[in-house]
């Protein structure tokens, strides 16, 4: 998958919102991310010109199955490079959530995949 770095921001706010509310909202989507909702506008309808969303994003914003296996495959990093800024580092939560975006989204996928790799072991070796 090849998005933009605003394309994965936008779509890992969204499924961790629509995995803690009932409906996601452009208002909340802007409070998320620290972003007027006009910014939000524009990027959701460039994410439904990609098909990520739905185009009735104006009540409610859902990610298409597209959109949900693009999510999934950048949650895919996620979770193993959060551990490395939270664990490993000892930053604190949301700072080692801030941090994970960053990584994810300007380090190239390969290195996400090689620091997957490094915590893999890691923990396998931690627990034998």
């Amino acid at each position: 998958m090849k998005n933009c770095t605003g394309q994965i921001k936008y779509l890992i706010a969204i499924k961790e919102l629509a995995n803690s509310e009932e409906y996601v909202r452009c208002v909340n989507i802007s409070r998320h991310l620290g972003v007027s909702r006009p910014s939000v506008s524009k990027m959701l309808r460039c994410l439904a010109e990609c098909g990520y969303v739905y185009e009735d994003f104006c009540n409610s914003v859902v990610l298409t199955p597209e959109g949900e296996r693009a999510a999934g495959e950048i949650f895919s990093s996620f979770d193993e490079v959060f551990m490395f800024f939270h664990k490993f580092l000892k930053l604190p939560e949301e700072e080692a959530h801030d941090e994970t975006i960053k990584f994810i989204t300007d380090f190239p996928h390969e290195t996400c995949e090689r620091l997957k790799g490094v915590v893999k072991r890691t923990l396998k070796k931690k627990e034998a």
